[in-house]
């Protein structure tokens, strides 16, 4: 390109930024900033209060996730150990009436399913 023609685009440009310039007011353009300022420090101070939340949380979670699988073992072993037990006493009652039919009294000899709720399904 010969030096004219860039002259004349860079005089076209400085033209059309100079409009651009005008159509925008320059109070409005600086209260936007300050808005966006504003927005950002509040941003940045939501982040850093997350961030510690996290941390308190990681550091809470580390406390007790021994303890919440220690007792969630104890607690399956413990059904685990009751269901032998109610399983145990179906069967003996089942030997008792077999032997004594009259040891128990007649609403009790109907079949009572077992009613417990089953607390590995979902609900």
């Amino acid at each position: 390109m010969e030096e004219s023609e860039k002259e004349a685009i860079r005089e076209a440009s400085e033209e059309v930024s100079h409009e651009f310039k005008s159509l925008i007011n320059t109070q409005d353009l600086d209260s936007l900033k300050q808005l966006q300022l504003l927005i950002l420090g509040r941003l940045q101070d939501s982040n850093a209060v997350l961030s510690h939340f996290n941390e308190y949380s990681e550091h809470c979670y580390a406390e007790v996730s021994n303890d919440f699988s220690r007792n969630t073992r104890l607690l399956k072993s413990m059904k685990t150990d009751l269901d032998y037990i109610f399983q145990k006493l179906r069967s003996m009652k089942a030997k008792m009436l077999a032997t004594y039919p009259d040891a128990f009294p007649d609403d009790s000899k109907s079949e009572i399913l077992d009613q417990r709720p089953d607390l590995e399904i979902p609900s």
